[in-house]
């Protein structure tokens, strides 16, 4: 890999992610901290990807614990890992939560057409014990959030038989590191 061409070549593959559901990063690791100060990792979704503002987005149920976590601690991080390509990325970056306003209203339009808007219209919150063979009756307003975040370094490591490759990228950093 050559380290001038390497911003590129992950933002491609994140951008591939995004529109390709088979892609191995589509579903990356999000790692916040919680009130407790404890780790808390979840898999989420890839929704958008931006490489011009440096930001990539996922939803999430507003009443989910993650929300108030990022409240509380913006910093988050998120791992990508690609067997095909034998990469892993570690994302540091900042989290900004919108539960309103064009964007969340734009994004609901395109999530109500599908099966997924039950995930944001249920009346239990994520994590809540749901009552036996419930029949639940679905919300009006949704729940949903946009969890946008803007990339602030990445850690890219290339596993290989030949040797390994590590590399740190930032706004004003892009060196190699020993693996």
């Amino acid at each position: 890999m050559d380290l001038s061409t390497l911003a590129d070549s992950i933002w491609r593959e994140l951008e591939q992610a995004n529109t390709g559901r088979k892609h191995p990063w589509r579903t990356p690791v999000l790692a916040s901290i919680d009130i407790a100060g404890l780790p808390q990792a979840r898999t989420v979704v890839l929704r958008k990807v931006c490489r011009n503002t440096q930001t990539l987005q996922f939803f999430t149920d507003s009443r989910s614990p993650k929300v108030g976590q990022l409240r509380a601690s913006d910093q988050i991080q998120l791992v990508f890992w690609s067997s095909v390509l034998h990469w892993q990325l570690r994302i540091s970056a900042q989290a900004r939560i919108e539960t309103s306003g064009a964007e969340v209203d734009k994004a609901w339009q395109r999530i109500k057409q599908s099966p997924a808007r039950q995930d944001y219209l249920s009346p239990f919150a994520p994590g809540d014990a749901l009552p036996d063979a419930a029949t639940m009756a679905l919300e009006e307003n949704p729940n949903l959030a946009i969890i946008t975040a803007t990339v602030t370094h990445m850690d890219w490591l290339s596993l290989s038989p030949k040797g390994h490759q590590r590399a740190e990228i930032s706004a004003t950093t892009i060196r190699w590191l020993t693996p």
